[in-house]
């Protein structure tokens, strides 16, 4: 599986650049399915930021790019239609549109609709991340973005990649510098902190940074 994952969505020509080259065509011609899950489990969230994530009302562009189809994948759904009729979904999909909201929320249900243990086999297709959507893939979120309780009690998320990310940085009055370097300590692991300017791009093993704002790498 190849990744974009980014803060806020697909929000300068750097970042849509990235997305065209992982996906080996133009958007206008690739196929999206949106996942507007992470939403329902944030207390900033609820139905009215699902719906302008899916229809593109929201500032953060994801879903309004111009795809070829656009289609929703509900994760909460997924356990009652049977994996006769939603892996397919998936599979004919070109990319996946991954909204914010909570990452351990989005994770837990990524587990439990069957759609976690399927990652392995979509080596053809993209993710796209926005921020609850880009830190899922990681090892750990960090406690400072813990909100929704998972059944583990920990900050643990997927583990597709082997850093975590710190999104939003100097967007809010606590996301800064500094607190992103106490969140890193705490991680103890690679990590990432990026502005709504930039996204990690991972495609066969490597790992590249594009950005048009400010980020900063954490070693382990």
């Amino acid at each position: 599986m190849r990744l974009l994952l980014t803060s806020a969505g697909v929000s300068n020509p750097s970042i849509r650049d990235a997305l065209v080259d992982l996906l080996g065509r133009p958007i206008a011609g690739s196929t999206a399915l949106c996942i507007p899950t992470a939403t329902y489990g944030s207390s900033y969230g609820g139905p009215a930021s699902a719906w302008s994530f899916i229809t593109g009302e929201s500032p953060l562009p994801m879903c309004d790019l111009g795809w070829k189809s656009l289609g929703v994948l509900e994760l909460t759904a997924l356990p009652s239609v049977g994996e006769d009729r939603w892996v397919p979904w998936v599979r004919e999909a070109d990319v996946l549109l991954v909204g914010g909201g909570d990452p351990l929320y989005l994770c837990h249900w990524m587990r439990q609709s069957g759609l976690a243990d399927l990652l392995p086999s979509l080596q053809d297709k993209v993710w796209v991340g926005l921020s609850a959507g880009s830190m899922v893939m990681t090892p750990r979120i960090g406690d400072d973005f813990v909100g929704w309780t998972s059944p583990g009690g920990d900050d643990s998320t997927l583990g597709v990649v082997d850093f975590s990310i710190f999104p939003h940085l100097g967007l809010l009055p606590d996301n800064t510098m500094a607190a992103a370097e106490r969140w890193a300590a705490e991680i103890a692991g690679p990590a990432y902190a990026i502005d709504d300017q930039t996204a990690v791009k991972v495609a066969d093993g490597t790992v590249e940074v594009v950005s048009e704002g400010q980020w900063k790498r954490f070693p382990s």
